[in-house]
């Protein structure tokens, strides 16, 4: 988002800030009805928009396929003509004659055979011509049917069709007169034309080319139909490019069929393909399909002017009903909320004077069970809190003052003992006490390390260090048979770590394994070490102690994150089998404050192994802390 989008919705937003609550709850009101019908308006408009294009597509559809049966039927017919002219065997003896003819066998021809041939082809009216032009030389023309091919070898498809070998050529042609022949077609009409070539009976050498005509009108029978949709029409596109399509069409009203054919990109494609495109601001819709067997492309053009108009008073129709709406929630709001708020403006008023530090106005008399009337009881409940804690803060003040001096007293009374450790240890040492004065030193350091707590989290180094301090008391009681073993990784020194978390694990660590030890010389080994995994620090507390059972395992390890209630009971069962408190409460607390400061995925697991050790595995997230601010790795 750029930063001139960032200003534009921040001054909207200092503007609804400014706006009254009233104006706000109407708007709102508004909002919500609005864009739900908005929505449902776009929607409606989409899918009218849609169903008009896809009964366009349809009609369209069909007006194609209705033409491709036509142009079938039509193929048909004049292949079926081509077939009758090739296989009538005296026109095939006459034109492979190989001698003059007299006159008498010329006149045979044209009056027996031709007139036949003719009346015999011409049954159906929709052929407009068939033609046999040869290149034999002892062949006498005979109008309009058996003529040279040298009258047709400067067409421009006399070269295609003898390549064919025989197949079948299309060819639309603007007319098919030939000079000298007044009975020919009017040129100005196009026609399409059947063009095959023929061969001597031993089809081994060219004998002529025949040719069968058709109008264009007749051939595209539903293109140049008088009977047309007012919004389509259909238009053949040669392979040469031009254009063949009924003229006196609606849609050619602005524009020409040349010129809507020139935004229309023309495919090999015989599917139907679709494009929409606009000339002159005004919009069309194209329909085409290929057709090889005759190289044309049929395209039936549509107009969306009127589709467009019928959506654009859609539009309108909407847009008029929108805005009656629209006009109708805002004076429906207003009259509704000017009654809600009418409650809220006194209690307005109400707290305006407060403000001011009249705190004895007289309560607004707000009723009602509704949100406005519960806000007004709680209104007057806190104003009589009000007054009642301000006849209180007096007495607070004086007792305010008594907790400064205790806690001055504390101050000093701690002060008073840290002097007194002190002060033995430098006896003990003049004496030369120094096992005294070890213990002084270690004692003094507990007390000030628990007991000044200024901060939760502590590098892992003061925790080791007070964890060292407690051993070398405790080791006075068990007479240095605690033997305190470290192996912290250097990276470890500084990790942050929950104060007073190390020495519940080891207080547990001497207090179990001292009372079933199983070492040879009586000692009892307790190691802490610290590795990093990854972005994990994992801290272990180990000790040489007699282990525990598989089942207590289980248990503890379940105890450490059990809810409150079970906790209890299961305690309970611990504190009567041992006739002692030795439930892992320690180790329980530390667990949980682990999960409320780094989450549930770190915090403590119990291992162990009966008759050979006990491991506390602490997994803390690897932080490093600095002078004053924590360093994340």
């Amino acid at each position: 988002m750029g930063y001139a989008a960032i200003r534009w919705l921040l001054g909207i937003r200092a503007f609804t800030f400014k706006l009254s609550l009233q104006v706000k709850l109407i708007l709102s009101f508004v909002f919500v009805i609005f864009i739900p019908v908005i929505l449902f308006s776009w929607y409606t408009l989409n899918e009218e928009s849609a169903k008009a294009m896809e009964e366009l597509t349809k009609n369209s559809e069909n007006v194609l396929a209705v033409e491709k049966i036509n142009i079938e039927n039509n193929m048909e017919l004049m292949g079926w003509t081509g077939q009758l002219a090739l296989s009538n065997r005296e026109m095939n003896n006459y034109l492979q004659i190989e001698q003059i003819q007299d006159t008498a066998r010329v006149l045979h021809i044209k009056n027996d055979v031709v007139n036949n041939f003719q009346y015999f082809l011409f049954n159906n009216p929709r052929i407009a011509n068939v033609r046999l032009f040869t290149d034999n030389h002892y062949v006498n023309e005979i109008w309009p049917v058996i003529l040279q091919e040298s009258r047709i070898q400067d067409k421009t498809w006399h070269d295609e069709v003898m390549k064919q070998s025989g197949s079948p050529w299309w060819e639309i042609q603007d007319n098919v007169a030939l000079t000298d022949a007044p009975s020919e077609p009017s040129p100005n009409e196009p026609f399409m034309t059947y063009l095959q070539e023929f061969k001597y009976a031993d089809n081994r050498a060219h004998n002529g080319i025949l040719e069968i005509s058709m109008k264009l009108s007749n051939f595209f029978s539903r293109t140049f139909s008088s009977v047309q949709d007012m919004n389509s029409q259909l238009i053949v596109v040669a392979r040469n490019g031009q254009v063949f399509s009924l003229r006196a069409s609606p849609v050619f009203g602005r524009h020409s069929a040349e010129q809507l054919m020139n935004s229309v990109n023309l495919t090999s494609n015989t599917d139907y393909e679709t494009v929409q495109f606009k000339v002159d601001g005004q919009s069309y819709l194209a329909f085409q399909s290929y057709i090889p067997s005759i190289d044309v492309h049929l395209v039936n053009m549509v107009s969306l002017a009127d589709t467009i108009e019928v959506i654009n008073h859609s539009k309108v129709r909407y847009i008029v009903l929108i805005s009656l709406l629209v006009v109708f929630l805002i004076l429906l709001s207003y009259s509704m909320q000017a009654i809600i708020l009418r409650r809220l403006k006194a209690l307005r008023e109400s707290m305006q004077q407060i403000r001011s530090g009249n705190f004895n106005v007289g309560l607004p008399p707000i009723t009602g069970t509704d949100e406005v009337g519960e806000l007004g009881f709680h209104y007057r409940e806190l104003i009589l809190k009000i007054n009642e804690l301000i006849q209180e803060q007096a007495a607070r003040q004086a007792a305010g003052k008594e907790a400064e001096l205790r806690a001055l007293k504390n101050q000093i009374d701690s002060h008073f003992l840290y002097n007194t450790l002190e002060n033995v240890r430098m006896l003990a040492e003049i004496e030369g006490q120094y096992l005294i004065s070890d213990i002084m030193i270690s004692l003094g350091g507990m007390m000030r390390y628990s007991m000044e707590w200024k901060r939760d989290h502590v590098m892992l180094s003061d925790e080791i260090q007070q964890v060292q301090h407690y051993v070398s008391v405790m080791n006075i009681r068990y007479d240095g048979r605690l033997d305190l073993r470290l192996s912290i990784a250097p990276e470890c020194l500084k990790q942050e770590s929950l104060k007073m978390s190390l020495q519940p694990a080891v207080e547990n660590a001497i207090k179990h394994g001292m009372r079933c030890m199983h070492s040879s010389d009586g000692d009892l080994v307790i190691t802490i070490s610290a590795v990093r995994r990854d972005q994990a620090c994992i801290i272990e507390i180990a000790d040489s102690g007699c282990g525990i059972p598989e089942e207590t395992l289980g248990l503890l390890n379940r105890m450490l994150r059990m809810e409150e209630s079970a906790y209890q009971d299961v305690r309970q069962l611990f504190v009567r089998k041992d006739n002692q408190d030795s439930n892992g409460i320690g180790l329980r607390n530390v667990d949980q404050r682990f999960v409320m400061s780094y989450g549930a995925e770190y915090g403590i697991q119990i291992e162990s192994q009966e008759g050979s050790y006990t491991r506390i595995v602490m997994t803390l997230p690897y932080r490093v802390m600095g002078e004053g601010v924590d360093i994340y790795d």
